[in-house]
């Protein structure tokens, strides 16, 4: 190996392991929280597209965790912001941990893939650009990303909360 070689697999260590103690951060602050509202819940971590990635996952029904997901998600967005803010206290550096609560990120992220998917064939059939509705930064990501697999291109538009996307033809 050379030493740019060696250089680059200690940085993507580090990387590595830097994002693992973002998680096991985010898994205390969320353990004590879930102990506190008095929810059963297990904790998985992971490391995920450069960011850390925690999910708290129930094996009964989820009933209560939907609690933390709240309406449309925005307890979930909450949650995940104050455990940035807990791991920031923690590493005094920027967190862009995922949180994801009884899998509702994970069944967002599918149902706007395939809105993502619709809208880049209706502008590959009409050759006009496609405009949906305002979104939150997490739901543009992944539709920005669908709609790149389909070969198109896409633009965010508006200033928040009423930011939204915009399909292009190629």
């Amino acid at each position: 190996m050379t030493e740019g070689t060696t250089t680059a697999a200690t940085e993507g260590a580090d990387t590595l392991t830097r994002l693992e103690q973002e998680g096991e951060i985010a898994a205390d602050y969320l353990e004590a929280l879930l102990d506190i509202a008095d929810l059963d819940g297990d904790i998985d971590m992971d490391v995920e597209a450069d960011r850390a990635s925690v999910s708290i996952i129930s094996d009964a029904n989820g009933r209560d965790l939907q609690k933390l997901v709240g309406r449309d998600g925005e307890v979930l967005e909450a949650l995940q912001e104050l455990t940035r803010l807990a791991v920031h206290r923690e590493t005094g550096d920027r967190s862009r941990l995922m949180l994801d609560i009884a899998g509702y990120r994970a069944q967002k992220r599918a149902e706007l893939a395939e809105l993502g998917a619709k809208a880049a064939a209706e502008v590959k059939s009409s050759g006009e650009p496609v405009k949906l509705k305002p979104m939150t930064p997490f739901e543009r990501k992944v539709v920005h990303d669908a709609i790149k697999g389909a070969g198109l291109r896409s633009e965010s538009e508006g200033e928040e909360p009423q930011r939204f996307v915009v399909v292009l033809p190629a």
